[in-house]
């Protein structure tokens, strides 16, 4: 038995001396065989330190060549890798590491005196790596080790990774992905793309979910592609970095930010073969415009946590605005009636409905959730409502919860909706999504007030406080009530439509 993920993506460029990352920020240019050897130190560090196959490790650390190189190392070790958004707080942490039961702990070296406390009550090693990659003490650690490492054995069904993902209510929900799961999608995808060993991706997103990390990533070492490292999307970094580059993933910010700029033109993309966008809707209208400006049209795919890539537009056929495409091979997407499960016709809208090898295992220590979302035959409720068309591209119009995708990244009301109860005048609120053309969805939060006073500023503090920034409402709304239904339910639709128009007319 092999390690599937391991000897598919990482284990062929082990002599490979051509160029990998390309880290302009950082200064480096790393080679495919320089990267392999950094994962066997980095597997050495973590098994000498006492991790052991299924073991999971959660890294909260800034996107470097080294971070990336841990992942690979976590891979090789048949440790589950379980990466988290740099922006999470202490209490989110805490809450992750500790419903994981994780072994091992990476932070920030700025973030070590905090998250030891963190690190403690769960039992955990704690070890600190830079945002750079090239301090702290795994680092320093991996610098001492063998660059031989003995890659332990897993199968397909193994779990590979652990993604937290979440509803509208309950705690957060953490997806179990096997090396099944990411290597399915990983041929499915280099194949549909037509990635080679010619291509340059210019590489904007975070590595800590499923686009950067399992699409992008994955595709690049199946490919032997090489990557241009960027730690975040910074226009004229990116501006800069376009000519350089033939293929581009990103959310559709990246885009309206690109399109916002005069230098966005068809000279500066005349290298260029594909333009990706996914993690959250893009607007027909951008893409439309994209088109028009560029001469390139975009590809919109649709994926989730729970099952990584779904559907994809043609990179060969017609990319029509509006629609994620067409399902991967061996995947089997169906649209079903929410309350019977019954499939219906084409044109009609319902509950999108996935199977195939990309599909997750079920979620971490809880059986009941899994069994409530994976059917008996294997298809996964997604939760999306969409449609399929006469041709069979599928469509997204909407959510059958009221998860908030905000520049690719989901937020869920409940979490923010329980801050703001908390907060002293405050009677109850509702956090909903509304349109913004720059993020798809934006954050508003709404409230009723308890009595006269109410201090929106101590309100919008505590919230910056208790949540990563990319859950902070971008405006918080006063209201006398919350339209409710007869069974007193919140009908956050309402809202919605009530709301829809509050950011068409800003930048903010």
């Amino acid at each position: 038995m092999a390690n599937t993920l391991f000897d598919a993506l990482f284990a062929k460029h082990a002599d490979n001396t051509g160029l990998f990352i390309d880290d302009p920020i950082d200064n480096q240019s790393v080679t495919y065989k320089a990267f392999i050897e950094q994962t066997g130190r980095l597997a050495n560090a973590i098994t000498a330190a006492g991790l052991k196959p299924g073991d999971r490790l959660v890294a909260q650390v800034g996107k470097s060549v080294n971070a990336l190189a841990l992942y690979g190392a976590c891979v090789r070790a048949g440790v589950v890798y379980l990466p988290l958004n740099t922006a999470y707080t202490d209490a989110e942490v805490d809450y992750f590491v500790s419903d994981c039961s994780a072994s091992f702990l990476v932070c920030d070296p700025n973030d070590a005196d905090r998250l030891n406390a963190v690190a403690d009550k769960a039992s955990a090693m704690l070890m600190t790596q830079s945002r750079d990659g090239n301090r702290g003490t795994l680092p320093d650690a991996a610098q001492a080790e063998s660059t031989e490492f003995d890659t332990v054995n897993r199968s397909v069904d193994d779990l590979c990774a652990l993604l937290y993902t979440s509803g509208t209510t309950g705690r957060s929900k953490g997806a179990m992905l096997t090396h099944g799961n990411l290597l399915s999608n990983t041929f499915a995808l280099t194949e549909l793309w037509e990635f080679t060993k010619d291509d340059i991706l210019l590489h904007a997103l975070p590595i800590f979910h499923t686009h950067g990390l399992f699409v992008a990533t994955n595709i690049a070492l199946l490919s032997s592609a090489r990557l241009i490292f960027e730690p975040k999307f910074d226009l004229d970094r990116i501006i800069e970095r376009l000519p350089h580059a033939t293929c581009m993933m990103g959310v559709p910010t990246f885009y309206t930010r690109l399109l916002a700029d005069v230098r966005l033109d068809k000279s500066l993309v005349g290298n260029m073969r594909l333009f990706v966008s996914g993690s959250a809707p893009l607007l027909a209208e951008t893409h439309r415009q994209f088109e028009s400006v560029t001469g390139h049209t975009i590809l919109e795919r649709y994926g989730m946590t729970e099952t990584n890539m779904n559907t994809s537009n043609p990179y060969k056929g017609d990319r029509i605005a509006g629609t994620v495409g067409l399902p991967l091979n061996g995947i089997d997407l169906k649209i079903t009636d929410p309350n019977t499960g019954t499939t219906l016709p084409n044109g009609e809208i319902g509950v999108i409905e996935v199977r195939g090898p990309n599909v997750f295992k079920g979620y971490w220590k809880m059986p009941e959730k899994t069994a409530e979302e994976l059917r008996a035959d294997g298809f996964f409720i997604t939760g999306d409502l969409g449609t399929i068309d006469e041709h069979g591209y599928v469509s997204i119009v909407g959510r059958n919860k009221d998860l908030i995708i905000t520049g690719g990244y989901n937020v869920y009301p409940k979490e923010i909706e329980q801050v703001l109860d908390d907060q002293p005048g405050v009677l109850e609120s509702a956090v909903i999504g509304v349109p913004h053309a720059d993020f798809g969805e934006t954050v508003v939060g709404i409230l009723v007030a308890d009595g006269p006073t109410m201090d929106l500023e101590h309100i919008k503090t505590s919230v910056e406080q208790s949540l990563a920034r990319f859950k902070h409402p971008n405006q918080l709304l006063v209201v006398e009530e919350l339209p409710r239904n007869t069974m007193g339910k919140v009908l956050k639709n309402v809202l919605r439509d009530r709301y829809a128009d509050l950011f068409s007319d800003k930048d903010s």
